[in-house]
């Protein structure tokens, strides 16, 4: 069966946790009216309560929040931005390459802080990939009206260690990263903490969760594929015989089987755009392997980034090879199977095929006309000179934890997003976990898209979990509202290219 890839998607800890006593309700609540922060690192529901400023309300320690930073050991300053109402920093941390041989090595892990005030709670955000260096807040943030730590994982330039040993690259590695990270600032940020991510980002919080349960007081994973059985994928193939409806199908697949029919004049295209732009198709073999990859993403990327309302813009297979081009290249890309973009994604693709897994699904329509068997998995698009070896079981293990053993954590997918068609379900054993679904959203499904009800009850276990619950929406939850305005800047979706196609 052939693979489909569109996923794109401790070291001697030497500081510890400090821990500081339960605030009174009496002084939560007069936070929540004077906008006074508290320093309480007791669970949910017993967090700070208030606005808080841009500046420490910590007490205990008056010296700029800068320097405080600055003063953990192994962090260093790249810069700092102008952010009306925070103060944003881009960071380096030094961590080990190995949590476990810390002896080994050591490489600097960029991180960017979003800084409110140390008695807010804290969100932990990784897109599980790049980190931006613009400031910007993520759903969960702006709920809790907190602060946010996003970190880069391992193995994305710049954090990569030089030389790369790819054997260090690993989720355990990765829920070191942040187990470390979390430690150091703990020190500073003293309330409750959230851990967060939208697609293998949320798939990362949950699998930070699952190795140090204890750190963070919820997870909210926005899109996280669960590929518990990587050989067995009938669920996607379920999905696209009953997204949308029948003549949307069939018009998406009318137009991929065109786009393979047309192959040879449209590779002479792309084999002409490649020469004019620099791009190079040395990983993946060829320009016609390349276009092959490209096609096959056509039906997922539609889904993934696409709306029903985007059906009728679909060409009719009898139109002008310009009109298909263009279409294939705004749905899936024609750049993203180059040299130059695929070395930017190595990391994600290593992690799908050492231990994440990828989706399959079947492709009856486009019989006869596939030139390339096998190409489309993970080992078509990493170096060969970067060894890849699966390790089995590895979700297995993590889908056990989740379904017998996750605690305040809410799942959010979007129905018509393919990536949901696997995914993390809680079950007996499991504590105040949450599985929503936004009605007609595609990847970017977030907990404002879900129905009224799910909608307030989402938010105010976040309100909750974060410690920052107003004693109204704790009696009744239809009073959730996320506690910071919007912001047409801070809260704007980070702009993601079509052609990345991942998780």
């Amino acid at each position: 069966m052939r693979k489909a890839l569109t996923w794109l998607p401790a070291l001697a800890v030497f500081l510890g946790t400090l821990s500081a006593g339960t605030a009174p309700a009496a002084a939560r609540t007069a936070a929540e009216h004077t906008g006074t922060g508290t320093t309480s690192t007791a669970g949910p529901g017993s967090g700070p309560g208030g606005a808080g400023g841009t500046e420490s309300t910590d007490s205990t320690d008056s010296t700029d929040i800068k320097d405080r930073i600055l003063a953990i050991p192994g962090m260093s300053l790249v810069e700092e931005q102008p952010v009306d109402g925070y103060r944003f920093f881009v960071l380096k941390y030094t961590q080990p390459v190995d949590h476990r041989r810390p002896y080994l090595g050591t490489f600097q892990q960029r991180l960017t802080l979003l800084h409110k005030a140390t008695g807010r709670p804290v969100v932990f955000h990784t897109s599980g990939y790049h980190v931006s260096t613009q400031p910007m807040r993520s759903e969960p943030t702006r709920i809790v009206d907190g602060n946010q730590v996003s970190l880069e994982y391992r193995y994305f330039t710049p954090s990569r260690p030089d030389p790369a040993d790819w054997t260090k690259l690993n989720i355990r590695q990765g829920a070191e990263d942040q187990h470390r990270l979390f430690r150091a600032l703990k020190r500073i940020y003293r309330a409750n903490w959230l851990s967060t991510g939208g697609s293998k980002g949320g798939m990362t919080a949950t699998y930070y969760r699952r190795f140090h349960p204890g750190d963070m007081d919820g997870t909210i994973a926005y899109v996280a594929p669960n590929d518990v059985r990587n050989r067995e994928d009938s669920a996607y193939d379920r999905f696209f015989e009953q997204v949308s409806t029948p003549e949307c199908r069939a018009a998406l697949n009318a137009v991929q089987r065109e786009a393979l029919v047309r192959r040879d004049e449209i590779v002479a295209r792309y084999e002409t755009w490649a020469r004019q732009n620099g791009a190079t198709f040395t990983t993946v073999g060829s320009a016609d392997k390349a276009y092959e990859n490209v096609v096959l993403d056509l039906v997922w990327a539609f889904w993934q980034y696409q709306s029903e309302a985007d059906c009728d813009e679909v060409p009719e297979p009898t139109a002008s090879t310009d009109t298909l081009y263009a279409f294939v290249d705004e749905v899936s890309g024609f750049s993203f199977y180059t040299d130059q973009v695929l070395d930017g994604y190595a990391p994600y693709f290593y992690q799908a095929g050492t231990e994440l897994g990828w989706p399959s699904f079947r492709t009856p329509h486009l019989d006869g006309l596939l030139r390339h068997p096998g190409i489309y998995q993970p080992r078509s698009y990493v170096p060969r000179d970067i060894p890849m070896r699966w390790r089995g079981r590895v979700m297995d293990d993590i889908d056990r934890w989740v379904r017998h053993r996750g605690e305040r954590m809410l799942f959010v997918y979007g129905e018509n997003d393919p990536w949901g068609a696997e995914r993390f379900r809680p079950g007996r054993g499991s504590r105040d976990a949450y599985v929503f679904t936004a009605p007609g959203a595609n990847h970017g499904a977030n907990i404002a898209g879900l129905t009224e009800a799910e909608r307030d009850k989402a938010t105010a276990e976040v309100l909750e979990w974060a410690g920052v619950a107003p004693a109204a929406v704790r009696r009744d939850a239809s009073k959730a509202e996320p506690l910071a305005e919007r912001d047409a800047k801070l809260d704007r979706k980070p702009v993601e290219p079509r052609n990345a196609l991942r998780p």
